[in-house]
């Protein structure tokens, strides 16, 4: 007597082989495969697209600092702007205790933050290190922006003029000019003292203009 595929009895006891033809009855080999499901193909794309994107926001994060010159002083500074644009106010701090600030009108936050070092560069002497919470003014130096800028007669990689070029123009001349200055990035409002410090000082100056 011939056995079930499906169950292993004999067809005789077996429920499944004696139901008619429209309940399913049949090997397994017989029955329709699964569709496949929608965009499972696409997943792949996905995740190798996340991961890419993923390995070079965490190329950008370790990318090495400036080096600076040994013993260099170390300066914070920071800018604030009530609006943007709106009232603005830059700053910068020493650990020694010195420090000054200023403010504009009308004016951004990133162009206090570019006024600060360029202040500060201009009011310290010897080898400085400029710690800031810009992005914008630490991936200048040490990204080398500002040699493409030149190269290019001041337009960005994007062919449309570079914004703040008055600011950014007698700051990079001078770094240029000196050789010994170099740049860092610091997180804001992370509990840093000296930039504490800074960022609160450019924001009462950005209160008095």
């Amino acid at each position: 007597m011939q056995r079930c595929d499906v169950t292993d009895l004999f067809v005789s006891e077996c429920a499944h082989c004696r139901a008619p033809a429209s309940a399913g009855s049949g090997s397994r080999s017989s029955r329709p495969a699964r569709p496949a499901r929608r965009g499972a193909g696409r997943r792949t794309t996905t995740t190798g697209s996340t991961t890419a994107a993923a390995t070079r926001a965490t190329a950008r994060r370790t990318r090495p600092q400036m080096e600076s010159v040994p013993g260099a002083l170390e300066v914070f500074t920071d800018g604030a702007c009530r609006g943007n644009p709106g009232p603005g106010g830059w700053a910068w701090v020493v650990a020694d205790g010195r420090s000054d600030a200023g403010g504009a009108r009308a004016t951004t936050n990133q162009r206090m933050e570019i006024q600060a070092a360029l202040e500060a560069a201009r009011a310290l002497e010897g080898p400085l290190l400029i710690v800031s919470d810009s992005t914008y003014v630490v991936n200048c130096f040490r990204d080398r922006w500002w040699e493409g800028w030149l190269a290019r007669g001041w337009v960005n990689s994007a062919r449309k003029p570079v914004a703040n070029r008055d600011l950014w123009e007698p700051l990079i001349e001078l770094v240029a000019a000196r050789g010994d200055i170099a740049f860092r990035w610091v997180k804001g409002h992370a509990g840093h003292r000296l930039n504490e410090q800074a960022d609160r000082l450019a924001v009462e100056a950005s209160r008095r203009v």
